[in-house]
């Protein structure tokens, strides 16, 4: 049984203008989207449904009036290069790239092709954009956050669910290039909540094994995931092993509680899609990405599963659980 509440967050760099369901469609033309991903296209299917359901309400329908050229990189950067420019190649008339690496990826491809990305952490000091406001250049979109210090807003909140931590491991992928700027702002978070930190890298499912070993080692009393392309299809497999080694465990997308995991907290992803297709609408009816400001996210969520509390021999305090805006029993 689930309970759920809404609550906005704050919005920087202009919200969209509303979505004009009733205006018509450009006429006789089938329009061309291609949708880049460093993940998978089916292993989160609830995001992928509402940037379909987004595009359906503002009159865009696959198969009838646009075409939909989907491409997944399956958690393996090297291959988004090939992907971004065999998109560019079919002459699509915009690209929506998720998360940053692909949407760098498709940047590197084309100056010229407008790209929405969706899920951007730290556009700017990446070099995607020239600024929220002002993008500049061919890639507009929303953000991951509204700002850096969401990833300290995870580790405060597995903090209070676990008051006697101490010690906390953080897993991330190297190969994201917004990996340096998160683990800086990591271990700033946890110098200033008091706690110590067992950085850990995996780069691929192989090297999950070896991570939990470190954490089983090092005594660690709660894990932080940085959800990545690459984890996302092994979330199970994450959340059983964080299970299996008795670790409280954060993560960044609701997906991850409903596999088992312990908590997350972040952005509510499904909204975040069904912006990015605004931005489709808007680019195909004749705006400039460089003229559309990069939304940031206006619904967060965190989610708790109280399951995997009972199990952990955990008491999850009630004010937390009071907070959370969906309850997993």
């Amino acid at each position: 049984m689930t309970t759920r509440r809404a609550f906005l967050g704050t919005l920087a760099g202009g919200l969209l203008a509303a979505p004009r369901i009733a205006e018509a469609q450009p006429a006789g033309k089938v329009y061309r989207v291609g949708y880049l991903t460093a993940g998978s296209v089916t292993a989160n299917p609830r995001v992928l449904e509402a940037f379909r359901q987004g595009l359906r309400d503002l009159g865009w329908v696959e198969g009838q009036n646009i075409v939909i050229e989907y491409r997944s990189a399956e958690g393996r950067f090297d291959r988004l290069p090939d992907l971004a420019a065999e998109l560019v190649r079919l002459k699509v008339g915009v690209i929506v790239a998720a998360p940053t690496p692909a949407a760098m990826a498709a940047k590197n491809a084309t100056g010229t092709v407008p790209i929405v990305g969706v899920s951007l952490t730290e556009p700017v000091g990446l070099g995607l954009i020239a600024s929220l406001a002002r993008p500049g250049g061919n890639v507009t979109g929303v953000s991951y956050s509204v700002g850096t210090d969401i990833f300290g807003k995870d580790l405060e909140l597995l903090k209070e669910a676990v008051p006697k931590v101490r010690r906390i491991a953080v897993l991330s992928n190297p190969d994201s290039p917004a990996q340096p700027l998160t683990i800086s702002n990591i271990k700033s978070a946890a110098r200033s909540l008091g706690l110590q930190l067992l950085l850990l890298e995996a780069r691929a499912p192989g090297d999950f094994d070896g991570a939990f070993a470190a954490m089983a080692r090092e005594r660690v009393g709660a894990l932080f995931v940085v959800t990545d392309p690459m984890f996302i299809p092994h979330r199970t497999r994450l959340t059983d092993l964080a299970a299996k080694n008795r670790l409280p465990s954060m993560f960044t997308q609701r997906a991850d509680v409903e596999a088992g995991g312990l908590m997350s907290y972040g952005p509510n992803f499904a909204d975040m899609y069904r912006r990015a297709a605004t931005y489709v609408d808007k680019i195909l009816r004749g705006a400039k990405p460089a003229d559309l400001p990069v939304e940031q996210p206006t619904k967060f969520e965190l989610v708790i599963n109280l399951k995997t509390a009972k199990a952990l021999g955990l008491t999850i305090p009630p004010a937390l659980v009071g907070r959370g805006d969906e309850v997993i029993q």
